[in-house]
């Protein structure tokens, strides 16, 4: 089992974790009320997704 020979600075082992950071979240309008949702689900707004409705006005 290999041991490291050497300190390992907090650059380089910045530099091997920088891909670990949180990501945010896709968003984009929705068609057809403008409002601003996550990609490639349902609006909360309206119910629409992709010019088609899913959830009706009355159950939201």
């Amino acid at each position: 089992m290999g041991n490291p020979k050497h300190k390992v600075t907090k650059s380089k082992q910045s530099a091997r974790r920088s891909h670990r950071t949180a990501k945010s979240l896709a968003s984009g309008k929705c068609k057809n009320c403008g409002a601003v949702k996550q990609s490639h689900t349902v609006c909360p707004v309206c119910g629409y997704y992709d010019q088609k409705e899913y959830i009706k006005q009355s159950d939201l």
